[in-house]
This record gives C-alpha cells, structure tokens and sequence, in this order.
C-alpha cells in the first residue's frame, strides 16, 4: 500500500451510518410537494451528494423548489436529524489508530460543517481529527470537489509539507471516487457503506476494505 500523510474522510456511509437522520428529513422536505418516498432503495440515493443535486435529479423539482425543500429538510435535521445515526463497528478504533500513527485526518463531507461537528462531537471525536470541512450553507460549497478544493487550501495554509500524492480520501460512494479523481488523489473504499464494494472498485477506488478493521490494518 502507497505511504499517505493526509486521510481525507467521507462521513456519511463512512464513519457513520446516517440513514435514518437523512431519509427521515428528506421525506419531511418532500411532503409538501406530494411526494411519497419508500423503500430502502429508492431513499438510499439521497445519502452521498448534494442536497440540491438530489431534490432536482431524484425528485423533479425546479432549482426554486429545491432551495425552499433544503431549508425544510433543515428545520428538522438540525435540531433532530443530525442525532439519528450511529459510529459504524471500528471507526473510533481506526481513528485513534490513525491518530497515534501520525496521520493528518480530515473530515471533507457534502454534508454541512456545522452539522459535521454536531455528529462528531456527539461520539466524542471531535479533537481527534486535526480539521472538519464542509459544505457551506449559502451553497459556494456543495459538491464533493468543491469540499475537496476547500480542503486543499486548508492543509496548504497549515502543512507546508501538504501534497496530493500524500494524500487519500476514504469513502462508499461513486461520489467520493469520483471526487477524489477529479481533484488529483487517490481514493480507498469501505465495502459496508451505501455505494459498496462493487461500486467503489468500478469508480477507480485503488482498494477497498470491507470493515475497519482490515482498513486499520492495511494503512497502520
């Protein structure tokens, strides 16, 4: 296995197991507008890209419509939502081992920072990661390149020892992978997330792990 410095970490379907909070609020969004959202399948798809994104795509709404079910979505996801979700089995293991190993982690998620915190510091793990970057709610950081390109400027201004070729992004989603491509890093896999491993291995993962355990392993 190549020799990083810098982890980059997806959250959602990562190190947390966020459906619950996620499909629950998007069914919420949508109830104004008449639309019913059922079954895993259908619900899973919302978990891993923008918000705008999935409202426009998966729910026919206009650009106006999605901005007004965004803000919905918000009114129950942060006081509420952020809270529906659990640590998947090894993460707080794998990151204190990262930790001890000397790694840089960093959270870089689609998901809003200041929800990123809530979730971190509701298992306590905030200062265990060295920075948390995040989407921005007026939307000038949405996608997962653009959270990517927030988190290069901010190692850059931090590290000066920062490059690319030290750094990889772990995620379960085509959308991480895809993400990381453009950006110009390399990008692992965890196979029990949303996307899985299929997935990953076909958007260019350079390896996928199906649990912490095996991931901790490969890079400690």
């Amino acid at each position: 296995m190549k020799k990083y410095k810098f982890i980059f970490w997806d959250m959602d379907g990562t190190l947390a197991n966020t459906y619950e909070g996620v499909t629950n609020c998007v069914k919420y969004a949508m109830e104004p507008y008449g639309i019913h959202l059922e079954g895993e399948e259908e619900l899973r798809k919302f978990i891993g890209p923008p918000l705008r994104f999935s409202f426009t795509t998966y729910c026919g709404l206009s650009e106006e419509e999605a901005e007004k079910a965004i803000v919905r979505y918000r009114e129950r996801y942060i006081p509420i939502g952020v809270y529906e979700c659990e640590l998947f089995e090894g993460v707080r293991e794998t990151i204190q081992a990262f930790k001890e190993a000397g790694y840089i982690q960093v959270i870089t998620s689609s998901k809003p920072e200041a929800q990123c915190r809530q979730v971190l510091e509701k298992f306590d793990l905030l200062t265990e990661l060295d920075e948390v970057v995040g989407a921005s709610h007026d939307g000038r950081i949405d996608t997962k390149i653009e959270v990517l390109q927030e988190a290069f400027r901010r190692m850059k201004a931090q590290y000066a020892d920062f490059s690319k070729e030290q750094t990889v992004l772990i995620g379960d989603t085509h959308y991480d992978a895809d993400g990381a491509k453009e950006g110009g890093i390399d990008c692992i896999g965890v196979g029990y997330g949303f996307g899985g491993a299929e997935e990953m291995w076909n958007a260019g993962a350079v390896a996928v792990y199906e649990d912490q355990k095996a991931l901790r392993e490969a890079l400690v």
